[in-house]
């Protein structure tokens, strides 16, 4: 199969790098644009009547995979086609499993991964799967999304609900608390915009989907709760998507 052809453009990297190492503020929307601007073929984007103008509203994005892609670029499409920045809920450690390497690996992406989210202005979230000694972290990190959503004028949050790769790059359930998350979100008076991205004829593609309101019965328990807002977010994703992609959502 043929895939499109990735690369940023020249001197960019180095200035990034820079701006992350004087904790400079940069426009990721910007960056993005002159990425996607080098993308071979162009990126095509599908239902661009959906696209979102402005918030509040959060949009959620499959996290597409496959060896030789790289998950920030499911970023970088996104921002460089919704017309306003997009506050991105970003991992904030990279695990490397089963590496050798892991452990330094995993103290340096952690150090680059959250002066890059200060850069850019995004908020970082412990690593999926979720572990024990990351709850205080996590319920942090929550609260500083929730944080944002109440006093930006017109929120517009940008997230990948699965929060890690899948070895196969099918749409893969996300762990639980993730419906909670989304309900807050719902709460706070976001809409969910739900993308599928994916490659296809050697074509990078993102397809945006129709806005919905996230409602779930009040009188269900809370795991219930967690796991139909789940169901809906995920759902939504995979009608966007080619069927062999939508794997658990088939």
């Amino acid at each position: 199969m043929n895939y499109p052809v990735y690369s940023y453009p020249r001197g960019l990297i180095a200035r990034v790098a820079f701006d992350v190492l004087l904790l400079r503020r940069r426009s990721f929307r910007e960056d993005a644009r002159a990425c996607i601007e080098l993308l071979n073929p162009p990126l095509q984007v599908i239902g661009r009547e959906n696209i979102p103008q402005c918030g509040p509203c959060v949009i959620t994005v499959n996290h597409y995979y496959r060896a030789g892609f790289g998950a920030q670029w499911l970023a970088l499409a996104i921002s460089a086609t919704v017309p306003v920045d997009v506050h991105w809920v970003i991992t904030g450690e990279l695990t490397y499993p089963g590496r050798w390497y892991a452990p330094v690996g995993m103290i340096l992406s952690r150090l680059v991964l959250h002066r890059a989210a200060r850069v850019y202005g995004f908020t970082t979230m412990p690593p999926m799967p979720p572990r024990p000694k990351d709850v205080e972290a996590r319920a942090a990190s929550v609260r500083k999304v929730l944080d944002y959503v109440r006093h930006a004028k017109e929120p517009l949050l940008g997230l990948a609900p699965e929060g890690g790769d899948s070895a196969d790059g099918k749409l893969a359930r996300p762990a639980s608390g993730l419906g909670r998350f989304g309900l807050l979100l719902s709460s706070a008076g976001l809409r969910f915009v739900p993308v599928g991205a994916y490659e296809a004829e050697g074509v990078f593609t993102l397809h945006f989907g129709k806005a919905y309101e996230l409602n779930i019965p009040r009188d269900l328990l809370s795991d219930d709760k967690d796991a139909q807002a789940i169901q809906i977010i995920m759902k939504n994703i995979a009608e966007l998507l080619p069927p062999y992609l939508r794997g658990d959502f088939a």
